[in-house]
This record gives structure tokens, C-alpha cells and sequence, in this order.
């Protein structure tokens, strides 16, 4: 056989390296953007907190009752107790009829169970319910006799002044200003001392009425 030469033997060793198959563990390529990717974990997106909802305007806050009225002891737009404003005066609830009345067509009824509260009728029906000295009768705001004009007014703003009939200033009336309407309404007698002396609820002409069923 013939002697091969060095370049020659060279060059067929070089050629066998290439042509060697790629092992099975070999790694192929990897691009960099799916390295960094694939298998990483997604963070889920974050559960919107119930302790802090979007926040939102809130109306002023009313003040305080100064003292929450005892039970059966609320005097409302409605009536108190039994008594409703604009209904007859129901049957065995206490409120009749009791002293001199002077007049056939207005009469007034009054119940031991609220001392210093009476109610005025008229065509059979309840048109005011007046709370006045004696009574711990009180309206829902904590506002009854003896409460300041100013507590008066943190609750019932708008109210409309009128001079005291039969005292001097700064005695008056605050009235609310649905009264007009024929609605129920409150009405407010303020005292020279700056204290409520009266409250009335009911429907106008009566609710203004001075002297009973006058």
C-alpha cells in the first residue's frame, strides 16, 4: 500500500470529526426571550379590596339626638301612639274628652298616659297632637319642651320666625316650611328664655291655631 502523506491524513481526520452525529443530550439553542418566559410564573392579578371600596361623597352627618325619646314616648309626623293625625280617635286607646269644651265643631282630647300632651279634632277626625310643660313627650331628634331654639334649629333648618302672639321677643314660632302644603307639620312655640315651651304636629289652619281651638 501506498504511503499517504501527512496533509492528506490530516485532512480526513478533520472530516470525520464534522460529519460525527449530534449526541442525543445534546441542547439545542434556546432564544433568549422564550428562556425568560416559558416556566416563569404569571402573577394573578390582585382581588379588589372589600375593606376599601371606591371612595364616595358623604352627606353631612345630622347631629346627635341630645337624648333618645322613652318608648311610646316619639312624637312624629304620623301622630304619637294611637293617635294619628287626620284619623278619628281610635276606641279604647285613652284619649277622650275631658273638661268644658267650648265648641261644638272643635274639640280637644287628652290622655292620662301623656301628661301635658293634648289633641285637637275637628270633623271627627285628629288635626294636631301640642306637647307642652309636664310632658317627657319628645319628637325622634331628642328635640321636646325645654330644648334650646339653637338645638332647634341644627335640626330643622329653614324653618320660618314668626313673632310670639302673646310674649315679647325674642319669644316666636318657628314653623316648618311644608306646612302650607296641607301636609303634616311640626311648629315650634320658643319661649323669652330661649327654650321651646310648646311643640305642635298636624295640618294647617289648625297646627296655628293659639288658643285651643282658636
Amino acid at each position: 500500500m501506498r504511503n499517504l502523506s501527512p496533509v492528506l491524513i490530516l485532512a480526513v481526520a478533520l472530516a470525520a470529526c464534522s460529519s460525527e452525529p449530534e449526541s442525543p443530550n445534546s441542547a439545542a439553542p434556546v432564544d433568549a426571550t422564550t428562556e425568560a418566559t416559558e416556566g416563569a410564573t404569571v402573577p394573578a392579578a390582585a382581588p379588589t379590596p372589600l375593606s376599601s371600596p371606591t371612595p364616595v361623597a358623604r352627606p353631612t352627618a345630622a347631629p346627635t339626638p341630645a337624648e333618645t325619646p322613652a318608648p311610646g314616648k316619639t312624637l312624629a309626623l304620623e301622630g304619637l301612639g294611637a293617635l294619628r293625625i287626620g284619623e278619628a280617635v281610635p276606641r279604647g286607646s285613652g284619649w277622650a274628652e275631658r273638661g268644658a269644651q267650648i265648641d261644638e265643631g272643635c274639640r280637644t282630647v287628652s290622655s292620662p298616659s301623656y301628661p301635658g300632651v293634648y289633641a285637637i279634632v275637628t270633623e271627627g277626625k285628629v288635626r294636631r297632637i301640642t306637647v307642652g310643660q309636664r310632658s317627657d313627650v319628645k319628637l325622634v331628634e331628642g328635640i321636646g319642651v325645654g330644648s334650646s331654639e339653637q338645638a332647634v334649629r341644627q335640626w330643622f333648618g329653614g324653618f320660618r320666625a314668626e313673632p310670639h302672639k302673646y310674649e315679647d321677643r325674642p319669644a316666636k314660632y318657628l314653623t316648618a316650611p311644608n306646612a302650607a302644603s296641607g301636609d303634616p307639620a311640626v311648629r315650634f312655640e320658643i319661649g323669652q328664655d330661649g327654650k321651646v315651651s310648646l311643640i305642635h304636629v298636624g295640618t294647617m289652619p289648625v297646627l296655628a291655631y293659639v288658643e285651643g281651638c282658636a
